[in-house]
């Protein structure tokens, strides 16, 4: 039996607008993962600086802001999703393909509907996360506990105006 883990899931902006939202999730279900959270939502420069401050010194960083805020498609919204269960990672992996839509298996969710744009972009549809610590890190990132339906990782009250469920 496998690792019990959490991956996240961007169906990025160029995905919505090309409605492949629906195909997308079809060859996801093949996992037979759980979806535990999903959202629609904008994404604001300081969320996608945060998202991607791994690559901040690469040189197409700035055109990956632009993409992933949906600048290069006037279209900014994204479906984020979490997918949990056994081997979740390797398995969103494995159908999403290579980051390349030119390396990536035809068959793949990015080589059936990635592209690179003459500027060198990879424009490839979705993001997934890498490793488990990068998954951590990502879902905190897109999602408040209380958007998720389990408890994946461990949460504290704290006082504000009003009392709020937020990541430890």
């Amino acid at each position: 039996m496998g690792k019990i883990q959490q991956t996240l899931v961007i169906i990025k902006p160029d995905g919505l607008k090309k409605s492949l939202t629906g195909n997308i999730l079809s060859v996801l279900s093949e996992t037979r993962l759980k979806i535990v959270g999903a959202k629609v939502t904008r994404v604001s420069k300081r969320l996608a600086k945060k998202h991607y401050k791994h690559l901040k010194d690469k040189p197409f960083f700035d055109e990956l802001i632009k993409y992933i805020t949906g600048e290069l498609h006037g279209e900014n919204r994204v479906l984020a999703l979490v997918y949990h269960g056994e081997d979740a990672i390797e398995k969103v992996k494995k159908l999403c393909g290579n980051t390349n839509p030119e390396k990536a298996d035809p068959t793949t969710i990015r080589g059936k509907y990635g592209r690179i744009l003459s500027s060198g972009i990879f424009e490839n549809v979705i993001h997934a996360s890498e490793n488990e610590e990068e998954a951590e890190r990502e879902i905190k990132l897109w999602f408040k506990p209380e958007e998720l339906v389990i408890r994946i990782y461990p949460t504290k009250k704290i006082k504000k105006s009003k009392s709020e469920l937020v990541w430890k």
